[in-house]
């Protein structure tokens, strides 16, 4: 064999060398490619599955919990009375006679107990002020499961039929107010609550398991978003929203921070 020859085939040699070495760094390179890619997959897996067990407890975050019970400053002899789907708490003879309007699942009604309900129950004592609650279920379909609004008026009903106590089971529910969206409490917590903030009454449970003023709840809501003076501007257009204020047929501006001294104060 020539010399031209042997050189040639050196030649060959080492180009299909090279061809070797650039098919193993291409193979390397995809199976890196690959690789990365599965490391990519199971960690948005991953963190599918941590933000779907998150927002599971945060959703969940009621269940098997005891409500807090609340203990509200009020006179012993303070008179409720539940009417229909209403509930008035205060003396027949003060000055001022005020419908509220409010679901206990509406986050804005929780504002709104928080940021006045110390000062308006201050003024049920003294005598200057008779609250009439109108506890709807607007939001009903916006607890998961769906019915915790009615379930907790309902509950509330109840509660006042036996005093009193209506007030610290209001006031507790706002406490630990459910997040809009999220899980409610059962008839079994709300029972519960209850009986911690004093109803003793053997018949108070099977009033709350049995929704007795389920109805009641969804008649005093349909009356409310179809009475005229009720309806507000939103978005736009008229509607009836929660939390809602007025005395006789006048909407009660409750977003001026003095609106109860005013409210109050007025020549009646």
């Amino acid at each position: 064999m020539g010399q031209a020859q042997r050189n040639a085939g050196k030649r060959r040699q080492e180009l299909a060398a090279k061809r070797a070495m650039v098919a193993a760094r291409q193979a390397k390179s995809a199976r890196n490619k690959m690789l990365a890619g599965i490391v990519v997959v199971v960690v948005v897996a991953a963190a599918v599955i941590v933000g779907v067990i998150v927002t599971n407890n945060q959703k969940n975050k009621t269940a098997d919990v005891a409500i807090a019970a609340k203990t509200v400053k009020m006179p012993g002899d303070l008179p409720v009375q539940r009417d229909g789907g209403t509930v008035l708490v205060g003396k027949d003879t003060a000055k001022v006679t005020l419908d509220v309007y409010e679901d206990f699942l509406c986050p804005i009604c929780g504002n709104f107990e928080s940021a006045y309900g110390t000062q308006m129950q201050q003024q049920v004592n003294d005598g200057n002020l008779r609250v009439r609650y109108h506890i709807v279920n607007l939001l009903n379909d916006r607890s998961d499961p769906p019915g915790y609004s009615t379930d907790a008026a309902n509950a509330a009903l109840c509660v006042a039929d036996r005093g009193s106590n209506f007030v610290n089971f209001h006031a507790s529910l706002y406490s630990a107010q459910p997040e809009e969206g999220a899980r409610g409490y059962d008839k079994g917590q709300l029972t519960k609550l209850g009986q911690d903030v004093g109803v003793t009454s053997p018949s108070f449970a099977s009033c709350v398991s049995n929704g007795t003023y389920d109805k009641a709840v969804s008649d005093e809501y349909q009356k409310a978003r179809t009475t005229p003076y009720l309806q507000q501007e939103y978005q736009g257009q008229k509607s009836f929203g929660t939390p809602t204020l007025a005395v006789g047929q006048t909407v009660v501006d409750w977003q001026d921070p003095n609106w109860l001294t005013k409210l109050i104060s007025q020549p009646q």
